[in-house]
């Protein structure tokens, strides 16, 4: 087989495995947003939260997989650490989601102003 055509099925087989991503974004400035860091937390019955993975963005704004382990249905929550970036009137953001098919994976994205915020599930 090809070099080129191995390629593919690795890609493939990095993506197959169900995760929660992000993507942050600077509107005002119509750029990633890197170094922003984010941890996903896992909600138990009791309400406790048991850390599921964490990142800090890359030089595009993204962390591919926060994903440490595997992904269970059930409630999540992403905090994202705004501190630091450009005096920005926000300095943190915690998200909570609710999984309901862990056979797929979720895109979370967080859209930055200085006074707004907004967020969606994505593709």
């Amino acid at each position: 087989m090809a070099r080129s055509e191995a390629r593919p099925e690795r890609e493939a087989a990095a993506v197959a495995r169900p995760t929660v991503s992000t993507h942050v974004l600077d509107t005002q400035a119509g750029l990633p947003r890197p170094g922003v860091r984010v941890r996903l937390v896992r909600l138990i019955d009791d309400g406790a939260e048991v850390p599921a993975g964490q990142g800090i963005t890359d030089a595009d704004g993204r962390i591919r997989s926060l994903l440490r382990g595997e992904l269970t249905i059930g409630d999540y929550r992403l905090y994202f650490d705004l501190r630091g970036h450009g005096g920005s009137f926000f300095e943190a953001m915690m998200l909570q989601i609710h999984i309901e098919d862990a056979t797929r994976s979720y895109h979370v994205p967080l859209l930055l102003a200085p006074y707004a915020m907004t967020t969606y599930r994505g593709s």
